[in-house]
């Protein structure tokens, strides 16, 4: 029943997931070596609370590449694998290329604001890396935020209480807050690593 449901709200998201793809495909026809995101209306200022419980404002990151990944805790299976795809990459470059792994700042926004306090995102995010970093907000915080990181959400009620269905990215963002690419989640660590080594100055 989960599994269906599941697949309702994706199909539901269709449309505006496709509208989001021909709006990112359309991004990369630039110059041979340019970003593919470059000029993408992707980013934007934003104002939320972190795993600690503190406020947390987008400039705070200004400087850094971040990696913008959004999702929540009770996720099945969808945002535990990507996590955990991002996270082992991570920890592949603290320990090859310490220099790129710290200008790089992981960033994980909750679409389940409901549920995921931050004494839940606390708990969560430790599991992938010590580094990642797990937001939250209010309702209308976090529509605010993933609108302007192209990114549809949509709860759907379950027998044992309800899934979030999302669209299903990871923004790598540069130092001025503009996108530069996403990140290879259907392929392995290896690869998000190579990606990070090319794009991270």
């Amino acid at each position: 029943m989960a599994v269906d449901s599941m697949n309702s709200v994706l199909r539901k998201l269709q449309p505006l997931a496709a509208a989001v793809a021909l709006t990112l495909a359309g991004c990369g026809a630039g110059a041979p070596g340019e970003a593919p995101l470059a000029g993408a209306r992707i980013g934007g200022p934003f104002t939320l609370t972190d795993q600690n419980g503190k406020q947390v404002r987008d400039s705070d990151f200004a400087g850094k590449y971040r990696i913008v990944y959004f999702g929540y805790t009770y996720c099945p299976d969808v945002c535990p694998t990507d996590l955990a795809r991002i996270g082992a990459a991570l920890r592949t470059l603290d320990k090859q290329a310490p220099g790129i792994a710290g200008k790089i700042v992981p960033l994980f926004i909750s679409v389940d604001p409901e549920r995921d306090t931050p004494a839940q995102l606390k708990q969560y995010v430790g599991n992938f890396h010590p580094r990642l970093i797990g937001l939250t907000g209010t309702p209308q915080q976090i529509a605010q935020v993933a609108k302007a990181y192209a990114i549809a959400y949509m709860k759907q009620p379950t027998p044992s209480g309800y899934l979030m269905g999302h669209t299903e990215v990871a923004y790598l963002m540069g130092p001025d807050g503009k996108p530069i690419t996403s990140l290879p989640l259907e392929k392995d660590s290896p690869a998000i690593v190579a990606e990070l080594e090319h794009w991270v100055r």
